[in-house]
């Protein structure tokens, strides 16, 4: 049975921010590093909101994985529901990375772009998977990891807690030893040091406390642009000489098989089965003039009208298959934003007819966020307009690449 035998949690603000927005907790078996976002403090609150709905302590049901997701997607209506009912929290959110200890492994929930490491026998491998723009070109093959260092979109996260009412929590399980040190870290030392100089700093200093302090230090020597967290846990067998029991609150003022994947730096990264997306609501997409909601209750003729749609609605499938329109609809494309807020192309027409049929389809998903457009960039792309599938295709290719205004 393991144990955290040393931990030590550690944030700093950086060089160039004048507050830190990151949270974390270290209360044994479970740690989080939570990294905010948003003006006027709001970043801090919602960082602060998460941590302390993991310092409340997890559910007594399910497994580690479904507890810890459970206590995330509780974070998550807190800080929507606190962004909507104060005008200055509008739009805030914070990344999560959290991790349990069990007797053997560990189980890590994730939103974000925080991450999770496990340093073994000299070598670091990862153990999650960025939710961001730059490393969803990357996993497309559209980028480098040198090319995304520089990229002017470099900072903007597909997924976080807090902007939107439901998130998808990802969650994995990883076998862990006696011996294994575990990373947790914001992005304010992954952006500034390379997970090369991570392995040799883990290399060189024996102590958490020692190796913590010197990766914030080199962080800061990088140009510290952001605040920097971090958390370094040290497992080992129970009945070995046992650290303190006490845990530790700071916020702002499994391993692979063998042969894991590597990265451009040559470090491992784990390489779980990602969880299926959820099916997309394509929410946005309506056809003129229909608001989403109900129609307004109308005292005559409810039971001929609703038949009279079904029966215009089936009339018009028909035509369409039967006079080859359908056909020429799947050389049509539009763009909205899919159930994750995400820049979408879909192929078909933008509209809904009744008995659920929808006359269009998922043709290609961006990791774009459709809240980071600027307005009049909003209007002009997620508009509906029909388009050729390369016009669309153009289109959402430059906004990956930064070439659209946001």
């Amino acid at each position: 049975m393991l144990r955290a035998a040393d931990w030590i949690p550690l944030t700093h603000t950086g060089l160039q921010r004048r507050e830190n927005e990151d949270a974390v907790l270290a209360q044994p078996p479970v740690f989080v590093v939570a990294d905010g976002m948003g003006g006027a403090q709001a970043g801090e609150v919602a960082s602060r909101i998460a941590v302390d709905a993991f310092a409340e302590g997890l559910p007594e049901r399910g497994s580690p994985e479904e507890r810890l997701a459970a206590v995330a997607l509780t974070a998550n209506r807190r800080i929507y529901e606190l962004s909507r009912t104060e005008s200055e929290r509008a739009g805030m959110g914070t990344t999560l990375t959290a991790a349990y200890l069990g007797e053997n492994d560990l189980a890590i929930a994730h939103v974000g772009d925080s991450r999770a490491y496990l340093f073994r026998d000299g070598s670091l491998t990862r153990l999650t998977q960025d939710h961001s723009l730059m490393a969803e070109l990357i996993r497309r093959g559209k980028l480098t990891e040198e090319e995304a260092a520089d990229h002017p979109q470099r900072s903007i996260i597909t997924r976080a807690l807090g902007p939107e009412p439901q998130v998808t929590v990802d969650t994995w399980t990883y076998p862990v030893r006696a011996g294994d040190v575990i990373l947790m870290c914001s992005d304010g030392l992954t952006s500034m040091i390379s997970e090369a100089q991570v392995t040799e700093i883990l290399r060189t200093y024996t102590g958490v406390e020692a190796a913590a302090q010197a990766l914030i230090d080199e962080a800061n020597r990088a140009g510290g642009r952001d605040n920097i967290t971090v958390i370094l846990v040290r497992l080992e067998e129970v009945g070995s000489a046992a650290g303190s029991d006490q845990p530790t609150v700071v916020a702002a003022a499994g391993v692979p098989a063998p042969g894991p994947a590597t990265d451009a730096t040559g470090v491992a990264v784990a390489t779980p089965p990602r969880p299926a997306r959820p099916a997309p609501l394509a929410r946005s997409h309506r056809g003129p003039g229909d608001s989403g909601a109900a129609p307004p209750p109308r005292r005559r003729g409810r039971r001929y009208s609703r038949s009279a749609a079904a029966l215009l609605a089936t009339l018009i499938v028909l035509f369409l298959f039967g006079s080859g329109g359908w056909l020429a609809t799947r050389q049509l494309f539009f763009i909205g934003t899919n159930s994750q807020g995400l820049v979408t192309i879909y192929r078909g027409l933008p509209y809904n007819l009744v008995a659920g049929v929808r006359l269009y389809e998922i043709f290609y998903e961006s990791g774009v966020p459709a809240s980071t457009l600027a307005p009049p960039e909003r209007g002009r792309l997620l508009n509906h307009d029909l388009r050729s599938q390369a016009n669309a295709q153009n289109l959402v290719n430059d906004l990956e690449l930064g070439k659209v205004q946001q």
